[in-house]
């Protein structure tokens, strides 16, 4: 079994040695990396050209214009050749090197999806800012706008071919758009695993302030009521309290 993984990268110098250090520390090594730039003008692309070699013929990269970074992750999704395809943000890093290996064991079984935990760290000192599991989550939960943490959510190439990719016009919601799709209306079989697999920088766009939680929101009830999913938005708007709640309730 061979896993894709895409890391969708735009002026990340920053962060993405961090990224791609954690993707080689990996125990599973039958990995296709492809790294997905949007024309980066900040060193992005020297670091993409150093760890090339390093990963063995295992990385594959293209810097283009894009439309955002859901039109990104489907340029690596139409390029992947693995049996698994999983992303890692650039911003993000893998939280132990057993990860991959995990999730392999977790697809020998008949499921089409495996997904598990993340927690969120501070940009400068990584200091643990809250924990996001996905053991709460249950299909019907996209009716309150509640999805499991899409960073930890590896699907099968197969499921990309037969329902299609991410719908980039959403800005936001593009992640729970698909999931809302898969798992509620296509049903796909899925496994959670109890691992916590992404460690996640704060400051991404759905994170970034009020103002893009409730423009995530919007779309999520746009999303739903596109796929024929009967929902409302007091109930969409309903995900800010389970993940509160989470938060207190699940601490790591």
């Amino acid at each position: 079994m061979i896993i894709s993984i895409i890391t969708a990268t735009y002026n990340s110098a920053k962060t993405l040695e961090r990224t791609f250090q954690s993707v080689l520390n990996q125990t599973f090594k039958e990995i296709e990396y492809w790294v997905i730039d949007g024309g980066s003008t900040d060193g992005t692309l020297d670091i993409v050209r150093k760890y090339e070699p390093i990963f063995g013929g295992r990385m594959h990269w293209i810097s283009e214009r894009d439309k955002g970074i859901y039109d990104a992750m489907n340029k690596g999704v139409s390029r992947c050749t693995g049996d698994i395809i999983g992303l890692l943000n650039s911003d993000d890093f893998y939280t132990t090197p057993e990860v991959l290996e995990d999730i392999v064991h977790a697809f020998s079984s008949d499921v089409d999806a495996v997904y598990g935990d993340v927690h969120f760290v501070k940009i400068d000192d990584e200091k643990k800012v809250r924990y996001y599991s996905g053991c709460l989550f249950r299909p019907w939960m996209v009716r309150l706008g509640y999805m499991p943490p899409h960073p930890s959510l590896y699907l099968r190439r197969s499921v990309y071919e037969k329902y299609g990719h991410y719908k980039s016009n959403y800005r936001i919601s593009a992640d729970f758009e698909i999931i809302a799709r898969l798992f509620y209306k296509y049903k796909i079989p899925y496994k959670y695993l109890h691992k916590d697999m992404v460690t996640m920088r704060m400051g991404g766009v759905s994170t970034q302030n009020i103002r893009a939680r409730i423009i995530g929101a919007e779309e999520d009830l746009d999303a739903c009521k596109k796929l024929g999913i009967w929902t409302c938005r007091p109930m969409v708007y309903m995900k800010f309290f389970i993940k509160q709640a989470q938060a207190m309730l699940i601490k790591k």
